[in-house]
C-alpha cells in the first residue's frame, strides 16, 4: 500500500528500524537451519501474513550453485525494479547500512555476506521511499512467487532467480531463521528486504519488514537470452 510521509528529515529514522531488524539475521549468521519443510508451499497467515504461495503455482526446479561474483545490477521485472546495486557493511550499531537516501533508487548488498549465485542466502535491501517520493522497493510487497528476479554479476554472468515467498515479519514476532537462514540447503538463494507494515506517523518509523525469498533457477551470459 502507499506508505505515508511525514514531515522532512524523517528518512534516517525511518531507515533504522527497517534495517535494526537485521541484527537478528546478522548474529545468527552461518548457522545451519533446517532445510524449512513446508516454507512458501502454502499461503502464509497471521501476524507473518503476505502473499505466501498461491495454491496451484508451479515453481521451476533449482539451478545448482554457480559461484559467487559482485552484484552490480538487480532487476525485477514483475514491479519494474531496474537498480544499480552497491556494497554495503554495517553501521556503528552492527546493523547492514541501507544505500544513501541521496540515491532512492539503488539497492544495498551485504557484501560481506553470500555473493549471489554462491550457496546460501545473498541479502540485498532497499528504501521503500523518501521524505517526497516512492524508493526503489516502493513494490516489493506486490512481488509474487513465480516472478523473476535476474541479477547482473562483475563476471559477466546473469543469475536467475524465481521468488518462492514473500512475508511481512512484525519486530514483535521476527522469526531471524526464516528471513535470513537457508530455505533449503543446497541451493544459492536471495532474499529483498525493505520497510513494511503499518507507518505510524509520530515516530516516522513502519513496524515490520517485507522479505521476498528467491532462489536461483537459471544464469546467463549478460546480453543473451538464452540459458
Amino acid at each position: 500500500m502507499p506508505a505515508p510521509h511525514g514531515p522532512a528529515g524523517h528518512g534516517r529514522l525511518l531507515a533504522g528500524t527497517a534495517w535494526a531488524v537485521l541484527l537478528l539475521g546478522l548474529w545468527l549468521w552461518g548457522r545451519d537451519v533446517t532445510d524449512g519443510s513446508g516454507v512458501g508451499s502454502a499461503p502464509t497467515t497471521g501476524d507473518i501474513a503476505a502473499v505466501g504461495r498461491p495454491l496451484g503455482v508451479a515453481l521451476p526446479p533449482p539451478h545448482d550453485p554457480i559461484g559467487g561474483a559482485e552484484p552490480r545490477r538487480i532487476e525485477v521485472p514483475s514491479i519494474g525494479v531496474d537498480a544499480p546495486v552497491v556494497a554495503r557493511g554495517l553501521d556503528e550499531e552492527g546493523a547492514i547500512e541501507p544505500p544513501p537516501f541521496a540515491e532512492p533508487r539503488t539497492v544495498g548488498w551485504y557484501g560481506d555476506g553470500t555473493e549471489p549465485g554462491a550457496e546460501g542466502p545473498a541479502l540485498f535491501v532497499g528504501h521503500v521511499d523518501t521524505e517526497t517520493r516512492p524508493a526503489v522497493f516502493y513494490g516489493l510487497s506486490a512481488t509474487r512467487p513465480g516472478a523473476k528476479v535476474e541479477v547482473t554479476r562483475a563476471d559477466g554472468r546473469v543469475a536467475e532467480f524465481t521468488v518462492d515467498d514473500v512475508q511481512v515479519l512484525t519486530r514483535e514476532r521476527f522469526n531471524a531463521d526464516r528471513a535470513y537462514g537457508p530455505r533449503k540447503k543446497g541451493r544459492a538463494e536471495l532474499r529483498l528486504i525493505t520497510c513494511g507494515g503499518t507507518y505510524d506517523r509520530a515516530s516516522h518509523s513502519y513496524d515490520a519488514n517485507v522479505v521476498v525469498s528467491a532462489y536461483l533457477t537459471g544464469e546467463r551470459a549478460k546480453g543473451n537470452g538464452g540459458r
